[in-house]
């Protein structure tokens, strides 16, 4: 692997904010719009809309927050374990405000499983995502014992290709950190300090993202 000069802790902080500032902005900016016209306009039409545009980004917001939590901070920071019935509600809300271009798939018993091996399993769900830019099947498979876990994230779909940024990261190559390259950053050195290495490939058209227990 190339060697790479690993940002700040302050630095890292800073860019997983913008990251999810980034994510936010855009459902809580329609929603001070949807409020706007309930203010501003007497027809009841146009107000049905707008109500129905801010249920529609808070549930976005609200789940990207969630997600974030638990895939980024402390969540939960009690107990050194999280539950993966937790992690599974997380994932299917976070796959939710894709609006059904994407459908998840859970296949994996139920069981606590130590904290940074779970966020580093939602930070793949949402690897994930991006490599299917045209939307498809997201399946999730969690195998081994809940002390060493494997987890394997098939990506079934039309224009499926490697993750964006994460690729990269996984070989080596040298790529600029920024609030669109954190998360596949993120995941990557989670993925260290989870202990588990990290393999994309290819099945047929289909793309696998593999965690395996480090040697």
């Amino acid at each position: 692997m190339n060697q790479r000069v690993h940002p700040t802790d302050l630095e890292l902080a800073a860019l997983i904010s913008s990251k999810i500032c980034h994510d936010v902005i855009n459902p809580v900016g329609a929603i001070y719009n949807g409020l706007e016209i309930l203010d501003e306009d007497d027809d009841a039409q146009a107000k049905t809309y707008a109500l129905n545009v801010i249920r529609n980004v808070t549930e976005q917001a609200s789940a990207r927050l969630q997600f974030a939590r638990f895939a980024f901070g402390a969540a939960g920071s009690a107990g050194s374990m999280i539950d993966l019935n937790t992690a599974e509600q997380i994932s299917r809300g976070f796959i939710g405000i894709t609006q059904g271009k994407h459908k998840l798939n859970w296949r994996g018993a139920p069981g606590y499983v130590a904290k940074d091996k779970v966020k580093l399993l939602l930070n793949l769900v949402a690897c994930s995502v991006t490599a299917l830019p045209r939307g498809g099947e997201i399946e999730v498979a969690i195998g081994g014992s809940f002390e060493t876990p494997s987890f394997l994230l098939r990506c079934s779909g039309t224009g499926a290709r490697p993750p964006q940024y994460l690729t990269d990261f996984v070989a080596g190559n040298p790529i600029a950190l920024d609030a669109m390259s954190i998360q596949a950053y993120y995941t990557w050195r989670i993925a260290q300090t989870a202990s588990m290495r990290l393999e994309i490939l290819k099945d047929g058209v289909d793309i696998l993202l593999v965690a395996k227990p480090a040697e």
